[in-house]
């Protein structure tokens, strides 16, 4: 008989308990603090082929995303009032092209950390001037688009900031797969890891405490309703810059160009309306009123557009239906637009303002003084003669992808590129100079 002792057997190994919401954020952020700490000097060259590898990520894999989104619009539902969400959450073949072709266009444009835009002389001999810098890091907390994850994190990439992204659970699938698509793209290309961070626990919980690191996160950037931007102005201990919601107004003048009116009117509301920079309310002169409403409706509601009118638009258009006091300031992002005729251009000023969200607002007229005064007046991140609502964008003002549409007024306003992520840094040239 073998007396000899069975070898002691190794105890099972025990699986960690799940992280806290506490504790999973803190890695995060400070995963994501070590980044920024080493992207505020990576090379431009590192930086734009990594954009490049993350742009043919996108097209490689663009069958994994899209089966991925599937997944999100079918948890959705269906139903009239989720039209909007859908649209916004829905991914196409086209729409991830224009992702990759945002991201190719960022990688093209100059980087701007570095920049040193004006330097002067004192009159010790001493030279001082300011140098654009990062922000840091920066969290993004948005709703329903995809497409935020990939122009977000491309831009902060190229602009020096390591990213936190925090999407909505209606778009879990599909964010996820971006993410990790452009994260795993941009470490392959030399880009340190934590750079392009994304959370994957969808639990409100956890952007609430994401709120609270303002030892780790230099900036929030909320994208969404009222409910995500009331959440995150009163709970956020770290500096906030809204992109809130676009209740946009085009204003017709007394000697707009009908045609020109019509075209700018149509494509304001109809090209996409579940977008914030789509026209809400139409504002009309009622000299003009008889000449291009009837029109003018007649082409928007062929576009199943519904009009909810003032009773002098009902007068001039059987198609439309009563206006009620709410719906005038009210975002619809929907196929539904509210029309008012003014007295003159003063009325629909102070119409803009009193309904106004300052996001865009455009007047369409030939007059060139009006014009001017509705330039310097109107309160707005955009303000727009003779052109779209829908315009207001970074990609077609030229700043490559946009991280969004900012309606405050602190550090940046309007759609916000490269140059709106990165702030400035005093730099002193001296040769010995001291205080006396």
């Amino acid at each position: 008989m073998d007396l000899t002792p069975e070898p002691l057997k190794e105890p099972a190994e025990q699986q960690a308990p799940p992280k806290t919401n506490q504790e999973y954020v803190q890695d995060l952020v400070k995963k994501a603090r070590a980044a920024a700490n080493k992207l505020a000097t990576l090379s431009t060259t590192v930086k734009d082929q990594a954009l490049l590898a993350m742009a043919d990520g996108l097209m490689a894999k663009s069958e994994a995303i899209l089966a991925a989104n599937e997944q999100d619009v079918e948890a959705l539902g269906k139903g009239k009032e989720l039209a909007a969400t859908a649209d916004r959450l829905r991914l196409t073949t086209e729409r991830i092209a224009e992702m990759a072709a945002g991201i190719r266009e960022i990688a093209k444009l100059p980087d701007p950390l570095g920049e040193t835009p004006k330097m002067w002389r004192r009159p010790n001999g001493m030279q001082v001037g300011r140098m654009r810098v990062p922000i840091g890091v920066i969290g993004i907390i948005y709703e329903s688009r995809p497409n935020v994850t990939a122009d977000s994190a491309a831009l902060c990439l190229k602009s020096g900031n390591a990213c936190i992204l925090r999407g909505g659970s209606e778009a879990i699938q599909s964010n996820t797969a971006i993410a990790a698509i452009l994260a795993d793209a941009a470490e392959k290309a030399g880009v340190p890891s934590g750079a392009i961070t994304f959370v994957d626990r969808t639990d409100r919980e956890v952007a609430v405490e994401l709120l609270k690191q303002d030892q780790y996160v230099d900036l929030i950037i909320p994208r969404g309703g009222d409910s995500l931007m009331k959440t995150v102005t009163e709970q956020s201990r770290i500096p906030v810059i809204k992109h809130d919601k676009g209740v946009c107004h085009i204003y017709v003048d007394a000697d707009a160009d009908v045609t020109m009116a019509q075209r700018i009117c149509l494509n304001a509301k109809v090209q996409r309306p579940s977008t914030c920079n789509a026209m809400e309310t139409l504002l009309v002169h009622q000299a003009i009123a008889r000449t291009v409403l009837p029109d003018l409706v007649s082409r928007l509601t062929a576009a199943e557009v519904e009009i909810r009118g003032c009773p002098k638009t009902c007068q001039l258009c059987p198609e439309a239906k009563p206006a009620d006091e709410g719906d005038y300031g009210k975002e619809f992002l929907s196929l539904i637009l509210a029309v008012k005729v003014v007295k003159n251009m003063d009325e629909a000023m102070e119409h803009i303002a009193r309904y106004g969200t300052r996001h865009t607002d455009s007047i369409v007229t030939s007059d060139y003084g009006r014009a001017l005064r509705f330039v310097r007046e109107v309160d707005a991140s955009a303000v727009m003669v003779n052109a779209s609502t829908r315009l207001n964008d970074g990609y077609q003002f030229g700043l490559g992808a946009e991280i969004g549409i900012s309606t405050t007024r602190i550090h940046a306003r309007g759609p916000m590129g490269l140059e709106e992520l990165t702030c400035y840094k005093f730099v002193v040239f001296g040769s010995g100079q001291i205080r006396e």
